[in-house]
């Protein structure tokens, strides 16, 4: 196994949606501030369409793709529920496999031990 394949297996990807880029981009400066995330990249422009409560609803949304490691995936999603706006928030766990060696390894140094 290659040295990027054995970094990446301990990278996940922890995907929400949240109603707007300000609630996105005060969890994802949270979760990097704190050492919970390498990077958070915000997607704009997702359409959602969801029964809830009864009603079907259609809303605007963007995602974020929280990167982090595996072992810290629970705490960084209890600290991003502390900040989310939604009553029943999504987290999806999502394995990254494999990944550039360089970026990989400058992700590790990024979130703490």
């Amino acid at each position: 196994m290659s040295g990027a394949a054995q970094i990446g297996t301990e990278f996940v990807f922890i995907y929400t949606p949240l109603p707007d880029r300000s609630a996105a981009e005060t969890m994802a400066r949270a979760l990097v501030r704190d050492g919970l995330a390498a990077c958070v990249n915000i997607y704009p422009g997702v359409v959602s369409v969801c029964e809830w409560k009864g009603e079907i609803e259609v809303s605007d949304e963007v995602v974020a793709f929280i990167k982090t490691r595996r072992a810290l995936a629970e705490e960084a999603m209890a600290a991003a529920r502390k900040l989310h706006p939604y009553e029943v928030p999504a987290f999806l766990l999502l394995p990254i496999e494999s990944g550039n060696e360089d970026y990989l390894a400058w992700a590790q140094g990024q979130v703490k031990d």
